[in-house]
């Protein structure tokens, strides 16, 4: 099957930085992306899930970070993330409605792997995101199963599919089709090659406010006036990298995304919830540490430009390649969302 173009085989690549060779979140070593899609009937919806490296995640902690740009959303796991600046699960993306089942399989699948969860050490922090795909799906049939959850994480892999594609099925973006994209950059520290990789769950934007890189405003041929009147909508962005940062410094970068995010005209609504996590693959913390003081690497702080340039450029990128990826697609009740190709 012949694979659907990307924003770079368009001309919309973003940016100045040299791309990973995959130009996804993937050129980051160890990382793999998975998805379940749900095509049936007035259904459109699915689950991605994201896993940081290959070893026991619970056991083995990335460093991470959040940011929330703009807080209307129901994800889980924030709070700890925030806290403690490490996540222990794989993340899932799945519908606003959906969280709750996405938890309880990331919950079944750590103690699946860790026995003592609960009993002889602490619980586990599962970590979920959302949008509301409820335009084109009906979200109220509450179609994502644990089952779901599970063959999302069982098909990561290295090389993954962009669009309308697992919690990206049902998405639409500035009144187009939406869904997953994703982008790289590759960054250069002390004559070592080192990635920053971005996906994104694109869900957000205000029909008639998309902006292309050369300056262009495309709207949606047939977008109706209500949809001129209030941007709403989310968008989850997640950012993983082999450089290595402490969680301070990956808030830092994280933020970043919100100026690709304005490049491409968004403004962050009163009713959009625009989140971002960023991880490390480079800082793993054990959970079963016994020594009482630690090292860890971290970046001088003086080449930290590097970083934001990529994640500005990336994010803008990954929200194009959903984009041009997903295609058209008609859903619940007859609402359709048109292909950017097409305004192309």
């Amino acid at each position: 099957m012949q694979r659907p173009a990307r924003a770079s085989d368009m001309g919309l690549a973003c940016g100045v930085l040299l791309t990973g060779e995959l130009n996804s979140i993937t050129d980051v070593p160890g990382i793999r992306v998975g998805h379940c899609t749900l095509i049936n009937g007035s259904i459109r919806t699915g689950v991605t899930a994201i896993v940081p490296h290959g070893a026991n995640l619970y056991r083995e902690k990335p460093v991470a970070a959040v940011h929330v740009l703009n807080g209307f959303g129901k994800s889980a796991g924030l709070v700890q993330v925030e806290e403690l600046g490490t996540i222990e699960t794989p993340i899932l993306l799945t519908n606003t409605l959906s969280v709750g089942t996405c938890c309880t399989a990331l919950v079944r699948h750590a103690i699946k792997h860790n026995p003592d969860i609960g009993r002889e050490t602490a619980t586990v922090n599962p970590v979920v995101f959302e949008c509301n795909d409820g335009y084109l799906s009906d979200i109220q049939a509450l179609a994502v199963t644990e089952e779901d959850a599970r063959a999302a994480l069982a098909n990561a892999s290295s090389c993954f599919d962009v669009g309308s594609v697992g919690a990206g099925c049902g998405m639409s973006t500035f009144g187009f089709k939406g869904g997953i994209g994703t982008s790289s950059r590759r960054i250069t520290l002390d004559g070592q090659n080192f990635h920053l990789g971005v996906l994104v769950l694109s869900n957000f934007g205000r029909a008639g406010d998309l902006r292309l890189p050369d300056g262009r405003l495309i709207a949606p041929p047939e977008t109706q006036m209500e949809e001129l009147a209030a941007e709403k909508g989310s968008i989850i962005i997640i950012v993983a990298t082999d450089v290595p940062l402490n969680d301070r410094q990956l808030k830092r970068v994280i933020r970043r995304s919100g100026v690709g995010l304005a490049r491409l005209g968004s403004f962050w609504g009163h009713g959009s919830g625009d989140i971002a996590l960023g991880f490390t693959t480079a800082n793993l913390l054990s959970h079963d540490e016994k020594a009482a003081v630690v090292d860890m690497r971290v970046l001088n702080e003086n080449r930290i430009d590097l970083l934001f340039q990529a994640t500005a450029d990336a994010t803008q990128e990954a929200v194009l390649d959903a984009l041009i990826a997903a295609g058209s697609m008609t859903g619940r009740d007859g609402h359709h969302r048109p292909a950017l190709t097409d305004a192309l």
